[in-house]
């Protein structure tokens, strides 16, 4: 296990590590009562200071940190330790670009120093944090312990907690549309034991919105619903979507006023139905974004917008990569700092997705008044069958589909709206495949418990060789490192259970 660091912020509820593995799984139970509890009460209204009825927009900035994990703590692929992209980058900063890696840790550090001066002055920072999980265990792994006792410091100090908002990811940065449902799963509940472990079940407890890897949504049927279920069952109550992959029911065309709340609603071929609250990040993937704090302009061009007979102020959402970049890694400080300084006090605030919600709904707004979208290409599918008519009836009318238009596919979508996170990556799909069903058959299927030290080494293995990294380069070491990961997990379910 790696050392710990000694901190002065409130130790976690949950060991960290458990026979060196990550605490991921085995306390399913407690996880869930603290998610049902904490919903029963507001996550950040009590101690926010905007004046929501005097303002007339407000903005919001998410944060992505990601970095995977690799087998390449050694020369040997079959038998090198399993180690942080940060660390092999930090390691050996003579080759490429890895010469970043130190800039990149003090990325995923500066904003647990940038909250606490800035409240110091009087201003009134937001940021919302999205930090895969193995991307916190490559930080913990590689000894950079004052970079996890930073984010605790404004995670967990009262003095501090308000402005600062965790949202749920994957705890692989798997990629929703073409990872087995199950499998998805397991990576949001092993991220919510993670993030428990470090920073205690309080916290967890305020961790109300999820961000999925790449903004990528599942738009066939079957698999969005179970994408939306999963996180309601897992007790998150929104979910940040990228404008281009949604769409109006009726219309079939993206929404209108992107910068309300709305109501995603999934149905799949057996006729059930499920929804949850979606904040739309607008725009691309292009972290000037952030860096450059846009989201700030344009909601300063704004004014309050009707809804549900009532006049609120919209608000504009925008996440970016936290490290990724030149300008990310140099202009955000400045930026952040300069419109944090003007904005606070202001009729255009920097305010939380979760902190927004609050008070909207505080106004007599409902969830029932939101606008309505669904995931792509969804409506050239109700429009030839109904929600209930089986799966055979979908399976017939996607590809009537794809016959009658060319652009119609059901392989989600995401900010990379021209990149297909299914087509030509066979290699590594096929791998992760048989590691996935390996474990679904010799573990999910037979109800082994979560808390056995086998079963979280299986589960770590086989959530880390799912991450999207391996998906996204295609081919070249990428490809070998997750095929080796596959190999790993499967390797190890089938010894520890045969």
């Amino acid at each position: 296990m790696p050392p710990r660091a000694k901190h002065d912020t409130p130790q976690a509820d949950l060991p960290e590590y458990i026979d060196g593995i990550p605490n991921i799984a085995g306390s399913e139970k407690l996880i869930e009562q603290t998610m049902k509890a904490a919903a029963k009460q507001p996550a950040f209204k009590p101690a926010s200071t905007i004046d929501f009825g005097g303002i007339k927009a407000a903005f919001t900035i998410a944060l992505h940190m990601h970095q995977p994990l690799i087998p390449a703590g050694g020369g040997d692929l079959r038998t090198a330790d399993i180690i942080s992209n940060l660390k092999d980058m930090w390691d050996n900063q003579h080759i490429g670009d890895n010469y970043n890696a130190p800039a990149f840790a003090w990325c995923y550090k500066r904003i647990g120093e940038f909250i606490p001066q800035l409240i110091g002055e009087g201003k009134q920072p937001r940021a919302m944090l999205e930090y895969s999980g193995t991307l916190l265990h490559g930080l913990r792994h590689m000894g950079q312990h004052d970079v996890i006792d930073t984010l605790k410091g404004i995670t967990c100090n009262p003095d501090y907690r308000h402005a600062v908002e965790w949202l749920g990811c994957p705890w692989g940065h798997a990629v929703a549309p073409s990872t087995p449902t199950q499998d998805f799963r397991l990576h949001v509940k092993a991220w919510q034991h993670h993030f428990a472990a470090i920073f205690g079940l309080e916290a967890l407890g305020r961790v109300r919105g999820f961000s999925p890897s790449e903004m990528a949504l599942p738009n066939q049927p079957d698999i969005a619903y179970d994408f939306v279920k999963t996180l309601k069952d897992c007790g998150f109550q929104w979910v940040m979507v990228q404008e281009h992959t949604v769409e109006n029911p009726e219309t079939g065309w993206g929404p209108e006023k992107k910068h309300l709340p709305h109501r995603l609603v999934c149905h799949n071929a057996a006729g059930k139905s499920v929804e949850i609250i979606a904040l739309i990040k607008t725009q691309g993937s292009d972290t000037k974004l952030v860096a450059q704090m846009q989201p700030y302009y344009e909601a300063k061009a704004l004014d309050r917008w009707e809804l549900a007979g009532k006049q609120v102020p919209p608000l504009v959402t925008q996440i970016a990569d936290g490290e990724n970049g030149g300008v990310m890694m140099n202009e955000f400080p400045g930026k952040y700092f300069e419109a944090v300084r003007e904005c606070s006090g202001s009729n255009t605030p920097i305010m939380n997705g979760t902190e927004y919600l609050e008070h909207l709904f505080a106004t007599g707004i409902k969830p029932q008044d939101l606008p309505v979208v669904q995931p792509l290409h969804q409506k050239k599918i109700w429009d030839r069958m109904q929600p209930g008519d089986g799966s055979d009836k979908l399976k017939a009318v996607i590809e009537e589909c794809k016959r009658a238009d060319h652009q119609f596919h059901m392989e989600g979508g995401s900010w990379t709206s021209d990149l297909s996170w299914v087509r030509g990556y066979d290699d590594v799909l096929s791998a992760m495949d048989k590691a996935s069903s390996a474990f679904f058959e010799k573990v999910l299927k037979t109800k082994h418990a979560t808390d056995e030290p086998r079963y979280r080494n299986a589960l770590f293995h086989l959530l880390s060789a799912e991450t999207s990294c391996y998906r996204y380069w295609g081919q070249g070491i990428w490809t070998d490192y997750g095929r080796e990961l596959c190999r790993r997990a499967e390797a190890i379910i089938e010894n520890d259970y045969a």
